[in-house]
């Protein structure tokens, strides 16, 4: 069905436009190819600075700005303006508002009612008569006069007009309309032609550098997979792995082992060192202070405990060892 409509519709179409089309496209698909490529490359780069380095530096930078410029001007602004602002109103309220009003009701006021009443009397009652009984007549007689000029530059200006109107269509407008009909547009439709052309080679080369430039990315994408990402998972999976179990079995678990016997050890020679002490403090008090001779017996049996019997071994030892 799509090969019959544009089979019909390459048939309705004008000879010069199926003639322009294959050039035309193919020198659009030459050109817009790399400038694909490298715009999807941009896009890529874009994307990644956009998510790794452009938002967290632009949040940095906001919460530095905030700190440097934000937070100290609403501190200045609540702790020192604002205080400063009220105790600014209530001077003026106090030096400016109050001797401003009481000025305006007590002087003011009775000096303007004064002035009106005289201006009254001066000024609007001359100003009336003179209006009523010179300045309207004048103005009828003026606006009659200009009636009448009105009228002649009227006629006059018609015929000029009328005269200019007509010299102005023979000379211009008719022969610009003949241009028009004649050479502009044909010209333009010719143009319009190889525009639209030139438009759809240009969006179908955009879509076909679209498709190459998606190919080219998974080719890459699959040689970096099969070059780089499969040996190193296999180097990991094969050698790595094996050898850090053989490390860990043959090396740090041993060693671990040893390790804590020998903490395990040295605890209780530890503690043995302090009961044995503890003992020799005891019998120098007994030798020299006099005391029942059951503490000593107490103390030789906790030695014996944290030493072990004297004819057996610890049995926390060979854990240790083992």
């Amino acid at each position: 069905m799509d090969l019959e409509k544009s089979r019909e519709e390459q048939a309705g179409e004008g000879c010069l436009v199926v003639a322009l089309r294959m050039p035309v496209r193919i020198v659009a698909l030459v050109l817009v190819v790399p400038v694909r490529m490298v715009w999807d490359a941009l896009v890529v780069a874009g994307r990644f600075l956009n998510g790794r380095v452009f938002r967290p530096m632009g949040r940095a930078l906001a919460w530095v700005g905030r700190a440097v410029f934000v937070w100290p001007f609403v501190a200045l602004w609540r702790w020192v303006l604002v205080p400063l602002g009220a105790a600014l109103r209530w001077l003026g309220l106090v030096l400016v508002v109050v001797p401003a009003g009481w000025l305006y009701r007590r002087v003011l006021t009775p000096l303007g009612h004064a002035l009106a009443w005289l201006g009254h009397r001066l000024l609007v009652v001359p100003s009336v008569w003179l209006y009523r009984w010179v300045l309207t007549p004048v103005g009828h007689a003026l606006a009659w006069c200009g009636r009448g000029l009105f009228a002649v530059t009227s006629l006059l200006v018609a015929g000029v007009a009328t005269a200019l109107y007509w010299t102005a269509r023979v000379l211009v407008v008719w022969p610009a309309a003949a241009v028009w009909r004649w050479v502009l547009a044909p010209v333009g439709r010719v143009l319009a032609v190889v525009a639209r052309e030139v438009g759809a080679a240009l969006g179908h080369a955009w879509r076909v550098a679209g498709y190459v430039s998606l190919a080219v990315g998974r080719a890459l994408a699959a040689f970096f997979r099969w070059t780089v990402v499969e040996p190193a998972r296999w180097v990991y999976r094969t050698v790595l792995t094996p050898v850090g179990h053989a490390v860990r079995d043959a090396l740090l678990r041993p060693v671990a082992n040893a390790a804590r016997g020998v903490g395990r050890i040295t605890r209780d020679t530890l503690r043995s060192v302090r009961v044995t002490a503890r003992q020799v403090r005891q019998d120098v008090r007994r030798a020299l202070l006099g005391g029942p001779g059951t503490a000593g017996k107490q103390d030789d049996q906790a030695v014996q405990g944290a030493v072990g019997s004297p004819g057996g071994r610890d049995d926390r030892i060979p854990l240790a060892k083992r």
